[in-house]
């Protein structure tokens, strides 16, 4: 099969990503699960010019250099695919991220109403965090519908690679592509201050060099919207502090606590049905107790005062994982699982 007919495979049973590897059917992963194609299994010679069709001679010769590549791809009347290209035991190989055409609403996603607030902050930080996979892009990009929608605003994104595709509504989106549209993250956003924006997205906080820019920016009066693989609000907030050195670290919490909106980290789970996979989510607003916590470093204090805070918005996960058990969307088994306090949640 050639690549395009893959994909269309791919669209057609739902799945979220495929897998091209040596010795293997194309794989595809439904649900969350791994699912082998009925195909043949692909030689080291089928991998590599499946996946090689679809790349420019600049491309391959990016890729025989640094051995690693990302990029996006769409074909005409088909959803947008993000690729990861590497190479495994001397094979090519390569794994592809579906991207719906249409972005879901902020309701859709079964987000908790408190993100529409977080989206029409004028300025601050807020933070999408949560391992790969458990579609933090996805809520970024229907927080930034959201505005598009709503206010008239510049809202520059840096990507890497652009997924979802913005079009131009009350507000001008300007999406950035690491590596074809600028160097780095870093780069792009020692600049992004003078193109005159009101909302800047960063794809990714990676390095030291990139969460002090964002931090900056954030500060400077602008809404910043990024994205951090952590898994909850405390870690995020002690992951922030421990990149920088020493010296810098007073500073940063300093910082940080002045310019925090809202950490939101989410997971993905399994349904209870077997089709389809649920959103759980725990929210952490800056009040002005959660800001005191972090100049003082009082990390360990964060979970009690998202327990205490609903009015604020605020939830923590095992909250969302037994609101999402009590309606039936997900297992007791998969609840548990995902819990920090099992003793506790069992009380719940």
């Amino acid at each position: 099969m050639e690549l395009k007919e893959l994909l269309s495979l791919c669209i057609k049973e739902s799945a979220s990503d495929l897998h091209i590897t040596e010795n293997e059917p194309p794989i595809l992963r439904i649900d969350g699960k791994l699912v082998r194609t009925d195909l043949a299994p692909l030689t080291r010679e089928d991998t590599k010019r499946i996946i090689y069709s679809i790349l420019s001679d600049k491309q391959k010769e990016i890729f025989e250099k640094d051995k690693e590549l990302d990029f996006s791809i769409s074909f005409a009347g088909m959803d947008r695919f993000r690729i990861n290209v590497h190479i495994q035991k001397g094979a090519v190989e390569a794994a592809f991220r579906r991207i719906p055409s249409r972005i879901p609403s902020i309701e859709e996603l079964g987000l908790p109403p408190i993100v529409r607030e977080l989206a029409r902050k004028p300025n601050g930080l807020v933070l999408v965090t949560g391992p790969t996979g458990v579609g933090k892009t996805t809520t970024l990009a229907a927080m930034i519908d959201l505005i598009n929608n709503e206010r008239e605003c510049l809202i520059v994104c840096i990507e890497d690679p652009i997924e979802f595709i913005h079009r131009n509504k009350k507000s001008i989106v300007k999406q950035r592509e690491v590596y074809s549209d600028t160097h780095s993250f870093a780069d792009a956003l020692k600049h992004v201050l003078r193109q005159d924006p009101n909302v800047i997205v960063v794809g990714e906080m990676r390095d030291l060099e990139t969460i002090s820019t964002t931090l900056t920016a954030a500060e400077t009066g602008h809404l910043v919207l990024a994205t951090l693989h952590t898994p909850d609000a405390p870690q995020t907030i002690e992951r922030i502090i421990d990149v920088f050195p020493p010296h810098q670290q007073q500073q940063v919490k300093l910082q940080l606590a002045d310019c925090i909106q809202a950490v939101i980290s989410q997971l993905l789970l399994p349904r209870a049905s077997g089709r389809g996979r649920v959103l759980a989510c725990e929210v952490m607003v800056a009040t002005a107790g959660i800001r005191n916590l972090i100049r003082e470093q009082e990390i360990e204090q964060i979970p009690t005062l998202m327990q205490t805070g609903a009015q604020f918005g605020m939830r923590t996960m095992d909250k969302s994982l037994k609101e999402l058990y009590q309606e039936g969307l997900i297992s007791l088994d998969t609840a548990l699982s995902k819990v920090k306090n099992p003793e506790e949640f069992q009380q719940l």
